[in-house]
């Protein structure tokens, strides 16, 4: 694999996770793309003392930050991202609930590890 080629991958990740994450940030103000509310589970409503549509803004602003860091930090955005990934899959695993999308996540945090790989120097 060229140097060329690894560059490319590199700045494909970054951007993918670096936009993703904003953009999903950003829908949890909005709920255009899905009503983010329903993969909160009835357990942790029951833990924090805010409702389910406010604990998905703070959600939202932590994804646009974590997107935000690997647009400008692609090494350690990456590791927060991926870190992210794999507790959001975790909850899911544990109520087993949207088991799919917890695998997608599993999947998806690999993927930002291959840029944290792929950004060291």
């Amino acid at each position: 694999m060229t140097l060329e080629s690894v560059y490319l991958v590199k700045r494909v990740l970054q951007y993918t996770f670096g936009l993703v994450p904003i953009v999903a940030g950003l829908d949890k103000f909005t709920n255009i793309l899905t009503d983010w509310s329903q993969y909160v589970s009835a357990g942790l409503l029951d833990l924090i003392p805010v409702e389910a549509g406010v604990f998905m803004s703070v959600v939202g602003i932590v994804e646009i930050a974590a997107g935000a860091l690997v647009l400008l930090r692609p090494m350690i955005g990456g590791i927060v991202v991926a870190a992210w990934l794999v507790l959001i899959a975790l909850s899911l695993l544990l109520t087993w609930s949207f088991v799919d999308v917890a695998v997608r996540d599993l999947v998806m945090a690999v993927g930002a590890f291959s840029l944290v790989t792929l950004s060291r120097k």
